[in-house]
């Protein structure tokens, strides 16, 4: 059976079929409701957890694009080389455009 693609309508459809709204949900995790209401456009990992908490739906399905956290990446010198830096360099700017 394939996997069911979640969008910001059929997230807030589903949480109307079984009596809930976004300005309710927020009131009974004691968040504001204007949190709820910027989490399809902002990330905000309390309002997404309680929306997916509530719905029994793994997080990482409801928020795909968002989920798995991800870290920043260093990139190995060893293997893609040192970048230098702008500010220094072999001939200066002043010099080339002299």
């Amino acid at each position: 059976m394939p996997k069911k693609v979640w969008d910001k309508h059929g997230i807030k459809a589903e949480l109307h079929r079984k009596g809930m709204t976004l300005t309710r949900l927020a009131e009974e995790n004691g968040l504001n409701a204007n949190t709820f209401r910027s989490v399809w456009s902002r990330t905000n990992r309390k309002a997404e957890a309680a929306i997916a908490d509530f719905l029994s739906v793994p997080v990482s399905d409801l928020f795909p694009d968002r989920y798995p956290i991800k870290t920043a990446s260093i990139l190995d010198t060893r293997k893609y080389g040192a970048s230098g830096s702008q500010k220094h360099s072999t001939v200066s700017d002043t010099e080339c455009a002299a």
